[in-house]
């Protein structure tokens, strides 16, 4: 609980212990914080020495804790000093940076090759950590991570932060069990998506400043990354992600209200439209294909539209394979 100021997981669990049992002994502390009471003895006097408890007076060495709000502040208040020193060197150091790399014209030093999956992962959360500004990124698989679940809590972090995050889904990615709820989680937050049949590139771009590219070994499997910085491929990288941001249609997030059991489940008929809709048919194919009459068909879509809070037909298909009625 108390690591980030510096306290050892054995010391914040006897503070927080002596917090919880004033004037207790290191013999009595001992066994609940499971460490022995040679270690709470001694941590228990360096606590008096440092200002976060203090020792009463008796042969028996026992101690309460010092209210934290008092105790506590002063370690905080070295631990932000501490930072604020680091994010210094940081700026420094990134300015040094780039100073030194307005002579660094050779193409090699533009970019960078990274290989394996655990390599790729963590250069991939660096980039994504590093945007100031505005974050872009292609959506398509295969995937390299393994468990979606800290991409998605980095996503929120940004979106909380102000960073513009913008994000194109191939078709593919949408079909994914789940995804498209996540998709519409994180566009409630403020992501901005839109959806593409056959991305062009799997891409993140963190400002104007970096991007990475997967390298694909054949059809399912991403043997490596490109690390583009600053030049006149990462120049073309940005510019084919706004062309296909360009020829995107937006998705919009689903009311916090809205529910799938709100919507009822679909007929046969129905959902036998949901398939042609989504297998691209026009609506006078699938009037041939279901034997009714135009004016019919273009009734049903547009009301299971409605009901699928759906923009597009294209979308309607996607919300309902998401359902699991196609």
């Amino acid at each position: 609980m108390l690591e980030a100021i510096g306290l050892s997981p054995a010391e914040s669990r006897l503070y927080a212990t002596l917090v919880e049992n004033p004037r207790s002994s290191a013999a009595e502390l001992a066994p609940l914080c499971g460490v022995s009471t040679l270690l709470a003895a001694r941590t228990l006097a360096a606590f008096a020495r440092r200002g976060l408890a203090s020792r009463l007076p008796g042969r028996r060495a026992r101690y309460v804790a010092v209210a934290p709000d008092i105790a506590i502040r002063p370690l905080l208040t070295r631990q932000e000093e501490e930072l604020h020193r680091v994010r210094t060197a940081i700026h420094e150091l990134t300015s040094s940076f780039h100073l030194a790399s307005r002579y660094a014209t050779h193409p090699a030093e533009q970019v960078e090759v990274v290989t394996g999956t655990d390599n790729i992962i963590s250069r991939a959360y660096a980039l994504q950590d590093s945007a100031q500004t505005m974050f872009r990124n292609i959506d398509k698989p295969p995937y390299v991570m393994r468990d979606h679940g800290d991409n998605v809590e980095r996503e929120r972090r940004m979106l909380r932060s102000g960073i513009d995050y913008r994000s194109v889904y191939d078709l593919e990615s949408l079909a994914v069990p789940g995804k498209l709820r996540l998709v519409q989680d994180s566009m409630a937050r403020g992501e901005k998506a839109r959806v593409v049949a056959d991305a062009a590139a799997k891409m993140w771009i963190a400002d104007d400043a970096v991007a990475l590219i997967p390298i694909r070994n054949g059809a399912y499997a991403i043997d490596a990354a490109f690390i583009l910085h600053q030049s006149a491929l990462l120049d073309a990288l940005i510019a084919l992600f706004e062309r296909e941001w360009g020829r995107g249609f937006p998705l919009r997030a689903t009311p916090a209200s809205a529910s799938a059991s709100a919507v009822a489940e679909p007929d046969e008929l129905t959902r036998e439209l949901l398939s042609l809709l989504a297998g691209g048919l026009t609506d006078e194919a699938i009037a041939r294909a279901l034997g009714l009459g135009l004016r019919t068909v273009q009734r049903r879509i547009h009301a299971v539209m409605r009901d699928l809070n759906a923009i597009t037909r294209f979308q309607a298909g996607l919300a309902a394979r998401e359902r699991g009625w196609i």
